[in-house]
This record gives structure tokens, sequence and C-alpha cells, in this order.
């Protein structure tokens, strides 16, 4: 049988294969680097496919669909210009990762998975 989409997500964050999506928040959350996800996940040939499309908007709609949320994450600015200039390497670096949780989708409870149910 298929794997579902919860089951394919949850094989790819214990795999080692991919650097472009991993356990987040001690395993609470899964994390994922667009830029990096859309090649290295995305951009495999049709015998390779993790997931039946090409498109990162199709895999947050899956995310969704399946009951994990978007966690927004607040980075420390600083109040000075030139601290503030030097920190927009890192925030826009880090804006390319997305954080996505859901309380049935967790690392240390790997039975919960079964409770990942499609909406």
């Amino acid at each position: 049988l298929p794997l579902c989409f919860p089951q394919k997500l949850w094989k790819m964050l214990e795999s080692d294969q991919f650097q472009s999506i991993w356990w987040s928040e001690g395993g609470r959350c899964v994390a994922i680097n667009k830029d990096l996800f859309k090649v290295e996940v995305l951009g495999r040939g049709v015998r390779q496919q993790v997931f039946n499309t090409r498109h990162i908007k199709s895999v947050i709609r899956q995310l969704n669909l399946y009951g994990f949320t978007k966690v927004q994450r607040d980075i420390q600015r600083s109040a000075s210009l030139p601290e503030f200039l030097s920190e927009e390497t890192a925030v826009s670096a880090h804006s390319q990762i997305l954080y996505y949780y859901n309380p049935s989708f967790n690392r240390a409870h790997p039975w919960l998975l079964g409770t990942c149910k499609r909406r």
C-alpha cells in the first residue's frame, strides 16, 4: 500500500537522505527550507519522486489538510542601524525556513501518527 502524506513526511524526517527538512523544537515541529526543498525533494525525477507534485504550494496545502499549522518565528532585532543591517542576511536566510506544527505529529510519540487524518 502506498504511504499517506503524514507517513511520507515522517519517513523523510527520520531519513538522513534529506537536508531540506528536519525536526525542530525538540521533535514537535517540522522545519522546511523552502528553496532547498524545491530542488532536493520536488526537483527529483518521476522515478524518485516523494510526493506527486513539483510545487511547494501543493505540499503546504497537504500540510494544512492534515491539520498542520504554520508557526511564526520572531527574531529579536537590534536597535542600532549597523547591527540591524548586518542581521538582514541572517533574517532573509531564516525567512526561507517554514515551521509547521501538528499535535498528532511528534517525534517522541510515533504512535500518534495514526491519528493524523485528512480533514
